[in-house]
């Protein structure tokens, strides 16, 4: 059996202030429309979505640089209970690693946001 994990912590700030810089490039660059809608412009949940998929990089250990931050999506069952879609070159480099059940949480502060993520595999 296979166990990979990653964890990341970001300033809240930084979020808003590349909100502000880059507006709507910003948003393309680094989420799906799923999650631009859901979040709804909140930047703490945002920055938590952006943890989650920085914590993928490093479980998958190749970073972001490998694949595309849209690569990594961040959904949410009927309940809020956060889970994890990946697509393209981040869904190739996990199958590739036999990687198959992936667990993802995320939680915020008024400063900061983190996010974690386990894999299972063969």
């Amino acid at each position: 059996m296979n166990l990979v994990t990653g964890i990341d912590l970001i300033e809240i700030v930084r979020i808003e202030r590349a909100m502000k810089r880059h507006g709507e490039r910003f948003f393309e660059r680094f989420f799906t429309p799923q999650e631009v809608n859901f979040c709804e412009g909140r930047a703490t949940s945002l920055a938590g979505r952006f943890a989650v998929k920085e914590a993928v990089g490093k479980a998958l250990g190749t970073g972001i640089g490998d694949f595309t931050w849209t690569d990594v999506e961040v959904v949410c069952d009927g309940r809020g209970r956060p889970e994890l879609v990946l697509h393209n070159k981040a869904r190739e480099i996990a199958v590739a690693q036999g990687l198959k059940t992936w667990s993802i949480t995320l939680s915020h502060s008024e400063t900061h946001a983190i996010g974690m993520a386990v894999a299972i595999g063969d």
